[in-house]
Formats: structure tokens, sequence, C-alpha cells
């Protein structure tokens, strides 16, 4: 089996392997995930991912990663000080564990055991007030005090803040671009101070530069990472209440402290408020609501199965990779519902979902639930 179980180190071949799965082209978490438990091992999985694209409808050849390509990307990560962490290896971050569809592998670099240490995330708007900043820092002081490990983003205004208030009792970074590419250019100083004395992590390939699609991805890990999220200051439209919404879905606190109606910059926090997050106005208000999450057995922990016989169900013919098309629109569907519609073999709706989701025809959403990718008509 090339997925380790918890506490379980890849060899170096495996983590060559797992490379060039990931960087292949739609290969992401939950379709590394499905392929290596399905074929047993990435190397495997490689053989098959372009037979499986062309049975799910691909109009060219898929591109894989070579060898030589993620051979490449190792050597640049290492020269940098960089480590590629498995998702069952014991330098990844515990919670991060638990989220539905982590990273496989967690571009790391720094002092990796601030991230195995219990972690809230606090968020807020770029543009923050002398008020906002001051609040955010304060409270990372004290929650790093309190013995928190303290996640952000690395933007400006609020993010930053919170980075310099944990900085002397530990800070994770998360980054929408690979670790050589810190953004924003401002804040190059303050990442090098991370890298040195906290911890930065990214999903995103070495010497990926970001994109704006790419930020809700970072703001994933950052709710991924934490037993909850504090939300300082937010607009009512912007990426702070993304992540927010993105740590509820995980199942995580989410916290915020509530600003002047008058402030357009506290109108996202207010209205977490309103819809029951937790208010925050001192440090107690966060500590007391994680303290007992702490003792509490975790609910979930996201690991690599043994992969099913490929006999245990037929393989899907053409009028059932049809059927399972023909049931599905743009509209999210749990996967659960697909098979009870269809009354396939489960084995067969994740083989003809994985066909699909290969040939870039397939978007996964949270919860299990699945689309398909939208068709100019």
């Amino acid at each position: 089996m090339n997925a380790p179980r918890v506490g379980v180190r890849l060899s170096d071949r495996q983590r060559l392997d797992w490379l060039q799965l990931l960087r292949s082209e739609n290969v992401g978490p939950a379709t590394f995930r499905q392929l290596v438990n399905h074929f047993g091992s990435a190397t495997n999985a490689l053989e098959m991912v372009p037979e499986l694209a062309q049975r799910g409808g691909a109009n060219r050849r898929i591109v894989i990663a070579t060898r030589e390509d993620a051979e490449r990307e190792m050597e640049q990560a290492r020269r940098f000080g960089v480590r590629f962490v498995a998702v069952g290896e014991p330098e990844y971050p515990p919670l991060m564990r638990r989220m539905d569809q982590p990273p496989p592998l967690l571009a790391m670099k720094g002092d990796l055991t601030i991230a195995q240490r219990p972690t809230i995330a606090m968020v807020g708007a770029r543009n923050a007030s002398i008020t906002g900043i001051k609040m955010a820092q304060r409270l990372a002081s004290d929650l790093g005090s309190a013995g928190f490990t303290i996640a952000s983003g690395l933007a400006r205004g609020i993010d930053a803040a919170a980075h310099k208030g944990s900085l002397e009792t530990g800070t994770v970074a998360a980054l929408a671009g690979g670790l050589d590419k810190p953004y924003p250019p401002e804040n190059d100083r303050l990442y090098g101070e991370i890298s040195e004395r906290g911890v930065v992590i990214s999903e995103m390939p070495f010497g990926w530069t970001p994109r704006a699609r790419d930020f809700p991805r970072r703001n994933r890990l950052v709710a991924g990472i934490a037993f909850g999220l504090v939300v300082v200051e937010a607009a009512k439209r912007s990426g702070s209440l993304i992540s927010a919404r993105l740590a509820g879905e995980m199942g995580r606190l989410v916290f915020a402290v509530p600003g002047s109606p008058f402030d357009p910059r506290a109108g996202g926090a207010n209205a977490l408020l309103k819809d029951g997050a937790i208010l925050v106005t001192e440090v107690d208000d966060v500590v007391s609501q994680i303290l007992p999450l702490l003792d509490t057995p975790p609910v979930r922990t996201e690991r690599f199965e043994e992969p099913e016989p490929l006999t245990s169900a037929p393989p899907p013919s053409e009028s059932e990779r049809d059927h399972i098309v023909n049931a599905m629109g743009p509209t999210p569907v749990l996967i659960d519902d697909l098979i009870r519609h269809t009354g396939l073999h489960p084995a067969q709706v994740m083989t003809i979902l994985l066909e699909l989701d290969l040939a870039g025809r397939l978007e996964r959403h949270s919860g299990s639930a699945v689309s398909l990718v939208p068709t100019d008509i």
C-alpha cells in the first residue's frame, strides 16, 4: 500500500510518486485519494490515469507530470528548506487530517512542531482600521501566551497583525502560491521571520505564482488547521467570510469581534454575530470555548483505505456511464443520492465519477457532492 497510516513515513520513492501524481492534470486531493485507494499505489494510479480520462470523455490526452518534473520540484524545495509532508506522517497538522479532502502533500518550512499544537485561526480586513489591527495583535499575543498557535493567510491588515502578535509564541502562515512565491510583496520581511521562527505552509506547486482563484484554497487551509476561526474585521463581501463559511462547514467554531455599525469594515463580522458566531471582546471568550474541545476525541480522521478489489463490481458499461451523466447537471448532488437514483453498485459509480473528474468534466463540492462542469451551449 502506497499510503501511510498516521505516524508512518513515506519512502523517498513513494514521496516522488505522490508528487508526480498530484501534479498531473485534473488530479486534486479527492481524486488523488480515490486513485490511491482504488489502485493501491500512486505508481499504479499513474499508469491508469490516461485510460480513465479517455473513458470519462476527455477530448485530448491528459497531461501526466513527468518523473523529471517531480524530481526537479523536490530538489528546488529541498534547496529552499521546504519539506513535502504526507497526510499520514507525524508532522502533518493533526486537525487538517480531519478536513474533507485534505491536501495529500503539504509543503512546509520552519519549525514544524508549531503546527502540531492546538491552533486558532484569525482573519480579517486587508484595509483594517487601527483599532482592528490593535485588537488582532493583542488577541493573537494573548492566545499565544495561553498556549495556542495562531494561523492566518499573510495578507495585509488583520492577517499580518495576527502573525506579528504571535511571532514569539508560534504562528502558521498559509500561502496561496508556492512557498517561494509569498504574497503580497510588502510582507516579504514578515514571511522571512515566520519561515525562520514559525512555519509556512502551502498545497500549491513550488514556483507557483498565486492567482485570484487560489486564495479560497488558501483560506481552506487556514480554516482547516484550527479548532476555531476568529474574524476581527470584515466587509459583508470579503474573503474572510469565505474562511468563516469554510470553518463552519468543517465543524470548527466561528468567532467574531463586533464593530461599529457605521464602519463598513465591520459589516461582515457583525453579520456573523447575527448568524450565531461567538462574540469576542477578550481572549477568554475564545479560550473558554476551545479548551473543552482539546480533550474531545476526533470525530473523523482522514486516512487512505485499503483499495476495494477491482473485481468487487463489473466495470461500468457505456450505458451506465450515460445513466450517471444524465442524472447529473450543474447543480451539486450527493454521491449517495446518485447511487440510490441509478441503482448502480457504489464501486461502479465511484469509478465513473473518477473517470469524469480526470476528463475535466466533474466538479467536487463539500459534503461529498458533485456536479457536471457547465458546457457552452
